[in-house]
């Protein structure tokens, strides 16, 4: 399935698009949860939160 697809799917409020976006997206979630070289977990969940938003947001 391609970006498209998937980013449809997931705004639509398919559960197993969304994560497959956020398993696509985690190395970037990870590295913008770091605070000082250490893994800052709520950080990571706000910044996984957002990234849904976006996606019901976002016009395709």
């Amino acid at each position: 399935m391609d970006f498209e697809q998937l980013l449809i799917y997931a705004k639509g409020g398919d559960q197993k698009a969304q994560e497959e976006i956020l398993s696509m997206y985690k190395p970037l979630l990870v590295k913008n949860s770091m605070d000082r070289n250490v893994f800052d977990e709520d950080l990571y969940q706000e910044l996984s939160a957002t990234l849904l938003e976006c996606i019901r947001k976002f016009r395709v």
